[in-house]
């Protein structure tokens, strides 16, 4: 079957999701062709039975702003019409969920029948969808969607919520490659010491830096825990528009030496291997992918108890949950785990079966290939 996905190519968490989906499938057998402005950054050689389809943007004198709307859905068209793709799976409402149903009604008109799948990832919903001139072209794409999937139970209920009445959402969770990230695989005692010298417990966070993601908050941590006298040091990994605030909240704090800045890194499950504990302070997450990374890496997550990442992490189980904002429970939280090896023993192992049990590739991967299926067959 030839499958179109259609995604962002940035470091962000859908486009990654696309890009490992049509990394899995064609390890399956399936034909994949993504769909994009650029080149997916997990799409880094070639991989047999993926094609890359870069979306041309065209400029004109008369039109002072991009139109990759409209680029793109000629693109689809183009794709579609001459890869005979069965099934088009769309990453993110806007604007891909748009150019997705302009694309199926002029192909439909050509006698070319195209299933469209809507996968929505998180702030397509809760942040950009809902400024007033994307509103209402959010929920008609959603509705013109043949299938819309969901990446978690909690932006499910947002979605309903917020822009349609539209019952049939399935929830299809994001996934992991857990014989990638896998602690086994690397020399974690190494990697800590290239990380961060001499420390005894290593603190990590990965993310965008941006403010929802509440970096500054794991400085706090890591401050708290020093003050407790742990010898614990913090690595960063990412970048984006709080890296700066957080740079200068490192030097207040006389923190620059405990604090490594990474920058952006694709491999992050051989970091992951290195670290003691995993931070997720946000102030709200849809999913919690770069959660669900470390727990395959048998790190622990301490993590704020907002949006699906409930979902993931198990409070007392395989991680901690607390308040967004709550620095002072976060760090109890660590310096319990960092102060009782054999209760962070336990953790580690109950986050890396739950990674496995609930969301590897092998269990995941056939929900959307029996969605295909029947959209193909329908």
């Amino acid at each position: 079957m030839n499958i179109g996905i259609v995604c962002y190519p940035t470091y962000g968490g859908s486009g990654v999701v696309a890009t490992e989906l049509g990394m899995a499938l064609a390890a399956r057998g399936w034909r994949v062709h993504v769909i994009s402005y650029a080149l997916p950054s997990r799409l880094n050689r070639f991989r047999e039975n993926v094609r890359f389809h870069e979306v041309e943007i065209p400029s004109y004198p008369l039109m002072e702003h991009q139109l990759y709307t409209l680029a793109l859905a000629g693109k689809i068209i183009d794709v579609a019409r001459y890869e005979q793709l069965e099934v088009l799976h769309v990453h993110y409402a806007i604007p891909h969920a748009v150019s997705g149903y302009l694309a199926k009604e002029v192909l439909t008109r050509d006698g070319i029948r195209l299933p469209v799948v809507t996968t929505l990832h998180g702030t397509d919903i809760t942040l950009v969808g809902l400024d007033p001139g994307f509103h209402p072209l959010v929920r008609f794409s959603i509705e013109a969607s043949d299938v819309v999937t969901s990446v978690s139970r909690y932006l499910r209920e947002r979605t309903l919520q917020l822009f349609t009445d539209r019952t049939s959402i399935e929830v299809i969770p994001n996934f992991i490659d857990t014989t990638i990230y896998d602690r086994s695989r690397y020399n974690g005692t190494v990697l800590r010491q290239h990380l961060a010298p001499g420390a005894d417990v290593v603190l990590m966070h990965t993310s965008n830096f941006r403010p929802v993601k509440r970096v500054t908050d794991t400085i706090r941590i890591l401050a708290a825990l020093r003050e407790h006298g742990l010898n614990a040091q913090l690595v960063l990994i990412g970048d984006g528009p709080d890296r700066i605030e957080a740079e200068h909240l490192c030097r207040s704090l006389g923190l620059c030496d405990a604090v490594h800045f990474v920058g952006k890194v694709m491999a992050t499950a051989e970091l992951l291997a290195a670290a003691d504990i995993f931070l997720l302070p946000s102030q709200n997450e849809s999913f919690g992918l770069a959660a669900l990374e470390a727990m395959s890496c048998g790190v622990p997550v301490v993590a704020s108890n907002v949006g699906g990442i409930p979902e993931v992490v198990t409070h007392g189980e395989n991680g901690y949950l607390a308040e967004p904002g709550d620095i002072d429970r976060m760090a109890r939280y660590c310096i319990e785990l960092a102060s009782n090896r054999k209760k962070w023993q336990h953790f580690s192992q109950a986050a890396r079966a739950a990674a496995v049990e609930r969301f590897s590739v092998e269990h995941i991967i056939p929900h959307y290939e029996a969605l295909y299926t029947r959209l193909a067959h329908t």
